[in-house]
């Protein structure tokens, strides 16, 4: 979502989209030596699965200075998610959501004058290491505060949308931001797995999904890593392929593939632009593994590295147990009538699990692109 407007929706936003660009660049500015964290940091409330790292509630480890400038971008993700809710809210307005929205504005504003000022503080010297704890548990407070807030507004969205028209979105790239497919995959020896994806990411989007399985931790992984090209894994073995989609906009790519010779094919926006073989040649993708949007594994549910997360928006992902036909395919990347759910893995908000700060929106394909 676009600050001052997303999808087809034209509409004036509540929030300063500017004030938060600059409060961004004033802190960033101060501190070369920012982190993107999130200010979720209650572990309960985000639990990290299986035995991966977790550097979650290291907060405290940081220098006060960098402490304030991730608190900043914190301040700014969470206006992001307030603009969201403005926009969906103008078409269900209530007195009582608008007072509330109000109210959590005001919130914002006071907590963007208290960073700042500890910024001017700390570059005067006048903060001592008690202060500056002190001041960082109370912005900490009401950020926790306010993101439980937002939360509920967001919870009152989803309650009104149908169960596949959402996209999940991961602003920061971190170690603890995901999501869960609840359902895992059968033992296949072919599949087409396609999604919407939107980043402006650099270098490289990340991992929008990864599959593993007990012993294979690359059983079936999407990556854009560094400055190599989009890459797919299949049981260890790599294919490079043709996307180009980090400019920002939406993008629907599919990848195709059978064990039979190890053939695939690749598809953005509706064209295939890349086609190979000897991918994995007669190893069928194995069942029963853990599957994961927006992180890639190390180890079986967990092992996430910041440097791999996915960063960006992402929809419909589907996937089926065989390989699709040009023209389904890009029944898919129109949003054609005849466009098929995966028999699989199907797009539906109650198969998916958030963690760590993602968050669902309301999104509808083709219509929102761009």
């Amino acid at each position: 979502m676009k600050c001052g407007g997303a999808g087809t929706q034209e509409v004036e936003s509540a929030v300063t989209c500017d004030h938060a660009t600059a409060l961004h660049k004033t802190l960033s500015q101060k501190q070369n030596n920012s982190v993107l964290v999130s200010c979720h940091r209650q572990p309960q409330m985000y639990p990290q699965p299986g035995s991966g790292k977790n550097t979650m509630g290291d907060l405290s480890r940081t220098p006060a200075a960098e402490t304030l400038s991730q608190l900043g971008q914190t301040l700014q993700s969470l206006k992001t998610r307030l603009e969201n809710l403005e926009q969906y809210s103008r078409l269900n307005s209530s007195s009582q959501t608008n007072s509330l929205k109000d109210l959590l504005q005001s919130k914002i504003d006071e907590l963007e004058r208290q960073v700042l000022s500890r910024v001017n503080t700390l570059e005067e010297g006048k903060g001592g290491p008690r202060n500056d704890t002190e001041e960082r548990v109370k912005i900490e407070t009401a950020l926790t505060s306010l993101h439980q807030r937002i939360s509920e507004l967001e919870k009152g969205q989803k309650d009104n949308r149908p169960g596949d028209k959402f996209q999940l979105t991961f602003p920061l790239r971190t170690n603890y931001m995901y999501a869960k497919v609840k359902k895992s995959l059968p033992e296949m020896y072919a599949f087409t797995v396609c999604m919407w994806l939107k980043s402006s990411a650099a270098p490289g989007v990340g991992t929008p999904f990864s599959y593993a399985v007990p012993g294979q931790a690359n059983e079936l992984v999407l990556i854009e890593w560094g400055n190599n090209p989009m890459e797919i894994l299949i049981n260890d073995k790599v294919a490079k392929l043709p996307f180009v989609i980090n400019d920002g906009k939406w993008h629907h790519i599919c990848v195709t593939w059978t064990t039979r010779d190890g053939v695939w094919e690749a598809y953005q926006d509706g064209t295939q632009g890349g086609s190979g073989e000897n991918l994995a040649p007669y190893h069928p993708i194995k069942p029963q593994g853990v599957l994961v949007l927006g992180q890639e594994q190390d180890t079986l549910g967990g092992g996430f590295d910041a440097t791999q997360a996915f960063v960006g928006e992402l929809a419909h992902f589907n996937i089926w147990d065989r390989k699709l036909t040009p023209g389904e395919v890009y029944n898919l990347a129109t949003c054609s009538t005849k466009a098929l759910s995966g028999n699989v893995i199907a797009w539906a908000e109650s198969h998916i699990e958030i963690y760590g700060g993602a968050t669902k929106w309301t999104f509808e394909a083709c219509r929102q692109i761009n």
